[in-house]
């Protein structure tokens, strides 16, 4: 009995399962069926279509701007050195760092002693030295008498011995008187060769006075220059920078205590590469007649100057690629050497291109372009210069076509779109996220997720947070953290 009732039990169950199976197959029959005679046949649905900003594509003349940084440099500067060593005994007024000084004014002394030693020295050995060239030039004009006088005498001794010469010819005088007038000659002779070699002796003497005068007269000018040193002055109008000396301090000879520039002479020294230096030259290589502007960013603010390109470094600086080039500075007012500013050099214009926001571009080097269906075609281009935010391109192929701003992830060949131009009335409308409100379980819920996921920056998260903490929040943002879609909630916000 017992084994007859559980075999009806069991018969029941299992008619039971086959008619649930049953009624299981049939609803699948009939779900398949209605899926068959939709229209549009089996697997059609909605396609999803994204909203683009659009632009046509106009050809244009422009003219690209070079940018590159470089460093404020000065053209004039003076070292402050100390061209004697000693104790500085007196400091300038206002000698400091970033102070402004007049061209003649006083910088710093040092001790004078020593040098006006040297000088009364020198004066000294220069009042000995003239005594002697007067001693030298009087010895020298007496023996320039004597050689006279000598001269004279051998005249008398001369004329004598022609008197007895011509005594002789007639028998009058004797031959012993004769031979003493020659023999008086003789020596009148002599004594004349004597006192020229005197006088030649006076007057090396005279040349020898001469020469230790010239030098001692420059020994002298140079005792006066090192006094003159003792004393330093401003050699223009400048600032003072990197001052290293103190009032009673002990200095070096050429010891550099500090510089002087000039703020107005202001270049700025540019690397650019050999590519951006052939577009800044002529067909002869020589450079152009190009302006600038240079412009340093501080505490967000902007400093700017008009420039000119000045000249090119004549060699490249070893383990350097590219060309230095230097820009003179109009209006330096603001800048000071060191400072690391950009600079924008005009280059010649570009005829028939388009500039286009450099996110229309692909990574791959293409851009998007809107076809008559409303569906996305890609076009490639050629990237001629990049301009900030903007890309200026070729014509070739895109002229007049209609191209995606902003390419996005989800956006690619084939893919369909609403396009909205910047003329359409409701762009700025349609531009808007849409927003929703959350109720106090579903906001709770969501911020939980948000705080539960450990790869998601943080950044990301606080900002995430902030958006779900509002009364509306971004619908899209909802979607995507309920579908668990995480990597674009991160992405994309």
């Amino acid at each position: 009995m017992r084994f007859l009732t559980r075999s009806l039990v069991a018969l029941f169950f299992a008619a039971l399962s086959v008619a649930a199976l049953g009624y299981a197959g049939a609803s699948f029959l009939t779900a398949v069926q209605s899926r068959s005679d939709a229209p549009g046949g089996p697997g059609a649905g909605r396609e999803r279509e994204f909203t683009v900003r659009v632009m046509t594509v106009s050809a244009e003349d422009v003219a690209p701007v070079l940018s590159a940084f470089g460093e404020v440099r000065t053209r004039r500067s003076l070292e402050l050195r100390a061209p004697v060593g000693g104790r500085v005994l007196e400091l300038g007024d206002g000698v400091e760092d970033g102070a402004q000084v007049a061209q003649g004014q006083l910088l710093f002394r040092i001790d004078p002693s020593d040098a006006e030693s040297a000088l009364a020295l020198a004066q000294s050995e220069l009042a000995r030295d003239e005594a002697e060239l007067r001693d030298a030039e009087r010895a020298l004009e007496l023996a320039a008498e004597d050689v006279a006088a000598a001269r004279a005498q051998l005249e008398l001794r001369e004329r004598a011995l022609a008197r007895q010469e011509g005594l002789a010819e007639r028998g009058v005088t004797t031959d012993s008187a004769l031979e003493d007038a020659e023999l008086a000659v003789s020596t009148a002779r002599q004594s004349v060769v004597s006192r020229r070699q005197a006088e030649a002796q006076a007057e090396a003497r005279r040349d020898q006075a001469l020469s230790a005068l010239d030098r001692q007269r420059i020994a002298v000018a140079e005792a006066e220059r090192r006094l003159a040193d003792t004393t330093v002055h401003a050699g223009f109008d400048g600032v003072l920078a990197d001052i290293a000396i103190a009032e009673g301090g002990l200095v070096n000879a050429n010891e550099q205590l500090g510089r002087i520039i000039d703020p107005q002479a202001l270049d700025v020294s540019v690397q650019v590469s050999t590519a951006q230096y052939l577009r800044l030259i002529d067909d002869n290589g020589a450079l152009r007649d190009t302006p600038a502007e240079v412009a340093l960013e501080v505490a967000g603010y902007e400093i700017t100057s008009p420039g000119q390109l000045m000249r090119a470094a004549a060699t490249v600086e070893q383990g350097q690629s590219g060309r230095r080039l230097f820009v003179n500075l109009d209006a330096p007012r603001g800048f000071r050497p060191g400072d690391f500013v950009t600079v924008r050099l005009q280059e010649p214009a570009l005829a028939n291109v388009a500039m286009i926001p450099a996110a229309s571009v692909t990574t791959s080097g293409n851009v998007l372009a809107l076809n008559e269906g409303s569906r996305l075609e890609a076009l490639p281009v050629t990237l001629l210069r990049r301009q900030g935010d903007s890309v200026i391109v070729a014509l070739d192929g895109i002229e007049g076509r209609e191209i995606v701003r902003e390419v996005g992830p989800n956006l690619g060949s084939g893919i369909l779109v609403r396009p909205h131009r910047d003329g359409d009335a409701n762009a700025a409308a349609d531009a808007m996220p849409e927003m929703v409100s959350l109720d106090a379980d579903r906001r709770a819920r969501l911020i939980a997720q948000v705080e539960g996921n450990s790869d998601m920056p943080d950044p990301v998260r606080a900002r995430m947070l902030a958006q779900l903490s509002e009364d509306e929040v971004p619908a899209a943002m909802v979607e995507r953290l309920e579908n668990g879609d995480e990597t674009r909630t991160q992405s994309g916000g």
